[in-house]
């Protein structure tokens, strides 16, 4: 894939302009999910995180604002991404290492790293099984080439002991999402997203620790939006939601943060 040029981006505003995000006009766009999942990290200033799959780097740089004196790496498959997040790491003043790789073949100098924190936003739909996009770099982001059970292996070998993972899916794969726990890390905790009062939640953060031994636990949803339905000149996201979005606040939903 081709590096992008500065015609082919938009450049925006996440956490009212703490972190300032260029990323393709037309491929894969970042939403509320990346800045959601970063809030439920509980890192503090001398931790060290490792995104897989990074992307332009939303997550891990929403963390990183969040958390002065932490510093992290992402892991990104498609180079022009991983450029743009390097870009956006030089712009934001991020202590962020970018490093080209298929997550299922890191570098070996990688591979002799251990994390306090990993977090992923996987590719949301099984292989086959959404809609392909006109742009290649959407199409990879949205759909599932590297199993999710083989994201789960990766983080699990680079996590410190008693270190944690969050992850981001929808919640249709949970099911494969504890599978891939399962012998690998403990303590799992889950907290579904749900767009509204009594809707159905679309979307899960997981949290599992390294040789955690804890019960398995269900959170009540956490609800985005007030209403019962979208006003389209209302900011309607609750009061939680808003300070996470807007003020870099972070999510203590889960025990022990």
């Amino acid at each position: 894939m081709s590096l992008f040029s500065d015609s082919d981006l938009t450049c925006n505003n996440f956490l009212s302009g703490r972190v300032r995000l260029w990323q393709p006009r037309s491929g894969y766009r970042a939403g509320v999910d990346p800045v959601l999942l970063a809030a439920a990290v509980p890192a503090t200033r001398g931790h060290t995180v490792l995104e897989l799959g990074c992307g332009a780097g939303a997550a891990i740089l929403c963390l990183l604002a969040r958390v002065p004196g932490a510093q992290g790496v992402g892991v990104e498959l498609q180079p022009a991404y991983a450029d743009l997040a390097r870009r956006n790491a030089i712009e934001n003043d991020a202590s962020l290492e970018v490093v080209e790789a298929d997550l299922s073949a890191l570098p070996a100098e990688l591979k002799q790293r251990q994390f306090d924190h990993v977090i992923a936003n996987p590719p949301y739909y099984r292989a086959g099984a959404h809609s392909s996009a006109n742009d290649q770099g959407r199409s990879i982001a949205l759909g599932e080439g590297t199993p999710l059970d083989i994201w789960f292996d990766t983080a699990a070998k680079r996590l410190a002991p008693r270190g944690y993972l969050h992850m981001v899916q929808k919640a249709d794969r949970l099911p494969d999402m504890l599978a891939g726990c399962a012998g690998r890390l403990g303590s799992v905790e889950v907290l579904p997203l749900a767009a509204r009062l009594d809707r159905t939640a679309e979307l899960v953060i997981l949290r599992a620790r390294k040789g955690g031994k804890a019960a398995f636990r269900l959170h009540a949803p956490l609800i985005l939006h007030v209403g019962e339905r979208h006003e389209k000149d209302g900011d309607s996201y609750t009061t939680q939601v808003s300070d996470v979005l807007r003020n870099g606040a972070a999510l203590p939903v889960f025990s022990g943060q």
